[in-house]
């Protein structure tokens, strides 16, 4: 017997979907801390210059994508007819990519992870109770609990130790990027209903790279930090976090962000600390702590429960 969209089979299939596409962009995100930390060594560079090229190199692939497959119109045309929240959504991005720059500047990766990363899924488990005016289930709040908890294991556990230098200014910064990260998510979402990932990942990552790419180089410029190197492995590393840490995983969210909650989304991208500490163990040989295995084990347990919640949760709408 065929199934229809409208069938439950379908709706929670496509969930599904959805949850493990987002899973995959925190799988590849995870990757992103020992690139940069490659990047830094091998040239120099500093974190604002890397993030700067990342963006270059990311709407640069995407804007060759969109050609090849016929919708750079299809771009255009969405920045102008939803403009407001195509520039909200990469303003935002950019925001959550720099202010966490600073957090770790100032705090150090662990509270910079932490904080930000953390905050993310509390807020917008509140906005989705306010919305519906209703109160979080259980399970709902097992889920994020258990997430934060083994977040917090993995993060402060596996963390460097460094003193801070500016513990105020860290703290801040880290709030105010997993605040942007939240609104960004949560902004996208329509969009990603409404057209192709693809589409959606280029008009929004434009404007995300029109804030990185002369905020980057402008600071690393105003600080005297060096803007090029002659290390090729260095650039392709850049180009490796353009074209895949940025431009793919986007897309990857912005896929599964069509039939998945941006709450549960955004617990799934948790996955970016778990992949962080196997790429640790695996190939920097690297001894996890205790409290580090039981932190990953706890954030897998959390997303594994996503996978029963979609069956019971309404499609967004």
């Amino acid at each position: 017997m065929p199934t229809t969209a409208s069938d439950p089979r379908t709706v929670v299939a496509h969930a599904r979907r959805g949850l493990v596409l987002v899973s995959c962009a925190g799988v590849v995100w995870g990757t992103i801390g020992p690139a940069v930390q490659l990047v830094h060594e091998g040239s120099g560079l500093s974190p604002w210059t890397i993030g700067a090229y990342r963006a270059l190199a990311a709407v640069a692939a995407l804007v060759v994508a969109s050609h090849v497959t016929g919708r750079l119109r299809a771009c255009l045309a969405l920045a102008r007819s939803r403009w407001r929240r195509v520039i909200l959504t990469g303003l935002s991005t950019a925001a959550f990519q720099l202010l966490f720059f600073v957090a770790v500047v100032a705090t150090g990766v662990s509270v910079a992870t932490v904080v930000s990363l953390g905050l993310a899924p509390v807020l917008l488990l509140v906005l989705d109770c306010v919305q519906r005016r209703r109160t979080p289930s259980p399970g709902q709040v097992a889920t994020v609990a258990t997430a934060l908890v083994g977040l917090g294991l993995v993060s402060v556990a596996g963390g460097a130790g460094a003193a801070a230098p500016n513990t105020a200014l860290g703290v801040l910064a880290a709030l105010g990027s997993g605040t942007a990260y939240a609104v960004s998510t949560q902004v996208a979402a329509p969009l990603s209903r409404e057209h192709d990932a693809l589409t959606v990942t280029t008009a929004t990552m434009s404007v995300a790279a029109a804030a990185l790419v002369p905020g980057g180089l402008g600071v690393a410029h105003l600080r005297g930090e060096a803007m090029a190197t002659t290390d090729p492995g260095s650039w392709l590393l850049l180009a490796y976090l353009g074209v895949v840490t940025m431009a793919f995983a986007y897309v990857l969210l912005f896929a599964g962000l069509r039939s998945t909650p941006s709450g549960t989304a955004v617990v799934a991208t948790l996955l970016e600390p778990v992949t962080a500490v196997l790429i640790a163990v695996l190939l920097l040989h690297e001894r996890p702590t205790a409290a580090v295995v039981v932190g990953a084990l706890l954030i897998l347990a959390a997303i594994a429960t996503l996978g029963r919640q979609v069956e019971k949760e309404p499609p967004p709408q």
